[in-house]
């Protein structure tokens, strides 16, 4: 009966002083149950019990002084009950310092440390329950955000599908336009082509002092008729020369001088006459159908310029349920210090000087998240060259939140940047079945 009672307390006495062994976790503890002897937990040698956490260290792994700092390269564990418990690293055990909120790291130095981790608990449980509020708030507007993305790609659907239907009728305008103007010129060719002849054959081969004194007049005083005698002074002197001896020995003079000029003269040289109105219509058809053909094009490419511009947009990954689709064509700026960043997503980043002159940080790459997360981060690519450096490129990481805002713009490398931007569609529902947990 005695020896059993020995038994009992002896056996008590060895669990009390396990449960009492400093710096070890619950899954740990059952490595410290021995009675008489302790085993390394990497299995490398047996040493008596009390030589655990007796400030010398015997084992390899240093597990026989997880209480003190005996073994380098060991670990201390802060149990902080009411917040979070880690590990420190043993050689910061009674240093003085305290590390532990329980202040059980600091139970054998001179340092007066503050049990803080109720305090520390209840910031971080009502920090949780912040974040906690802001997922809710932040799913909600993405499920908004992306039942917008739903109508706005539809929208862009229809609005695809109304250019592509106005570029085909410009295309039947466009052709008609081409052969109304083709024939414009065809039927001007040929009505000059009838004048020549009409001219050729008229039964006027003489140019007179009459015709002379009608159709030419003083550059200078153009309402002044030429007097007879400087009629005949053009005309070499006589009342009348036959056309083609003009043509040969005054015409060029004539048209060349500084001092008369013909009245209406269109450049023919073969006659002083007005101009044949059927010539007029056939020019003022051409130039006519000249200008509404080039109108036709110019309309042409501009909304075959927008088609290549939307075809471009709904090719773009915008997220499996396109909840990212609202940040195109947006637009988001933070200053700084001295420089204003502007990020437009799906197109590019740029910073700006106080001084006004702008820089390309990069240009729309790719998505570039985890495995996990694809649509965690954007990869701006190839912005403008740094001097002596790399070309600029820059990473935003999204965040989840209840606005849509850059936060943070950093420059950890040379011209490497990395943007914060928060928005509620990089919120995840995963993030709130997973919870932020703490062992308190």
């Amino acid at each position: 009966m005695r020896r059993h009672i020995i038994m009992a307390v002896v056996f008590w006495s060895v669990c009390v002083d396990s449960r009492k062994i400093r710096g070890i976790s619950l899954s740990y503890k059952r490595f410290y149950r021995e009675r008489k002897s302790f085993l390394c937990i990497d299995g490398s040698k047996m040493i008596p019990f009390e030589q655990v956490n007796d400030d010398y260290c015997d084992c390899e792994d240093g597990s026989d002084e997880p209480g003190t700092a005996a073994c380098p390269g060991g670990r201390f564990y802060c149990s902080n009950l009411g917040f979070r418990p880690h590990y420190i690293p043993s050689s910061r055990v009674n240093d003085g310092i305290c590390d532990c909120c329980d202040a059980s790291d600091e139970y054998n130095s001179h340092a007066h440390c503050q049990n803080s981790c109720r305090n520390l608990g209840q910031r971080e449980r009502a920090d949780v329950e912040g974040q906690m509020r802001t997922l809710d708030e932040g799913l909600r507007l993405k499920q908004q955000l992306i039942e917008e993305g739903v109508l706005l790609w539809r929208e862009k659907q229809a609005q695809l599908r109304d250019l592509q239907q106005v570029a085909e009728d410009l295309q039947i305008k466009l052709e008609e336009h081409r052969r109304r103007k083709h024939e414009a010129d065809r039927l001007k060719e040929q009505t000059l082509k009838a004048g020549d002849r009409g001219k050729c054959h008229a039964s006027i081969n003489i140019i007179t002092v009459n015709e002379v004194q009608a159709k030419v007049a003083f550059i200078q005083d153009e309402e002044r008729s030429l007097s007879e005698d400087e009629a005949v002074a053009l005309l070499g002197g006589g009342h009348e020369m036959d056309l083609s001896m003009f043509q040969l020995t005054l015409w060029d003079s004539l048209r060349a001088g500084d001092s008369v000029k013909i009245k209406g003269t269109y450049g023919v040289p073969a006659s002083l006459a007005d101009e044949d109105p059927n010539i007029e219509a056939a020019e003022r058809d051409a130039v006519r159908e000249d200008t509404d053909l080039k109108k036709v094009e110019e309309a042409y490419e501009t909304v075959n310029m927008e088609i290549s511009d939307l075809r471009n947009k709904l090719t773009i990954d915008y997220g499996t349920d396109r909840e990212f689709l609202f940040l195109n064509s947006q637009c988001y700026q933070l200053k700084v210090y001295e420089y204003t960043y502007t990020l437009c997503p799906f197109n590019q980043v740029t910073q700006k000087s106080a001084v006004g002159t702008e820089v390309s940080l990069g240009k729309w790459g790719t998505w570039a998240g985890t495995p996990e997360n694809q649509y965690s981060r954007m990869r701006y690519e190839s912005g403008e060259p740094c001097w002596q450096g790399p070309t600029r490129n820059t990473m935003v990481t999204l965040t989840c939140g209840t606005e849509t805002a850059l936060r943070s713009v950093k420059e950890p490398s040379k011209c490497q940047y990395i943007v914060d931007f928060q928005t509620p569609v990089a919120c995840q529902p995963v993030l709130k079945q997973q919870g932020i947990h703490s062992e308190l």
